[in-house]
């Protein structure tokens, strides 16, 4: 299951977000590669200080509160997130992202956009698999989400500059196919709420969902 969530991080966040990067440090990003993506790893990210560290923490309470994401992703903990720069020619080749992270499974990786899409060229996220290459250019504020059993790339940026948080989520549902039929039970749970209220149909559904839970959580 892939999603693509649009305004993830409100106007005002999003402003105060980028103001506090435009005086942020940035080191090398291949710092933070794995042994086998550390040659194609070609950006730039934010070094580990206090203005990142309350950048994560807010980035992480949006990720929680958000309804969608929280459905969809159901997060224990972000074993890591990062806050990434691109600029003329720097790129990420093909890689899979590490299983593990500081004693953590991923399940599901996302990008976080923060630079308006019109503003650069290039830098479009790339996920591989056996039925052909999908490309993604993540605007500002909005949110890619999607297991971390892809093989994905950064293109290279060609004009411009591309900044965006990266993370990585051990779930509560190990199995993308599980998450995805929790997903659409709530999303229909929540349909059937919103246009008849508390329904014997509600109820059914909410017993499926949570017995379901029940059987596939890992807490």
């Amino acid at each position: 299951m892939i999603l693509y969530i649009q305004d993830l991080l409100d106007a005002g966040t999003l402003s105060a977000v980028q103001e506090r990067l435009a005086s942020q440090a940035f080191d090398d990003g291949a710092a933070s590669a794995g042994w086998a993506a550390k040659p194609v790893k070609r950006n730039e990210q934010a070094r580990d200080d206090k203005t990142r560290a309350a950048i994560v923490r807010l980035v992480e309470e949006r990720l929680r509160a958000h309804p969608l994401f929280a459905s969809a992703a159901l997060p224990k903990r972000f074993p890591r997130i990062l806050i990434n720069r691109y600029g003329p020619g720097m790129h990420y080749g093909s890689h899979m992202d590490d299983a593990v992270i500081h004693g953590q499974r991923t399940d599901l990786s996302f990008t976080l956009g923060l630079t308006p899409a019109e503003d650069y060229e290039g830098g479009e996220l790339v996920l591989e698999d056996s039925t052909g290459d999908r490309a993604w250019k993540v605007d500002a504020g909005d949110l890619l989400l999607y297991p971390t059993t892809y093989l994905h790339r950064v293109e290279a940026v060609r004009t411009g500059q591309r900044m965006a948080v990266v993370g990585w989520v051990r779930s509560l549902v190990r199995r993308s196919e599980q998450r995805e039929i929790l997903l659409d039970l709530d999303t229909a749970l929540r349909t059937e709420f919103d246009a008849h209220g508390k329904t014997e149909q509600f109820d059914r559904l909410s017993r499926s969902r949570n017995n379901l839970l029940r059987l596939w959580l890992e807490d």
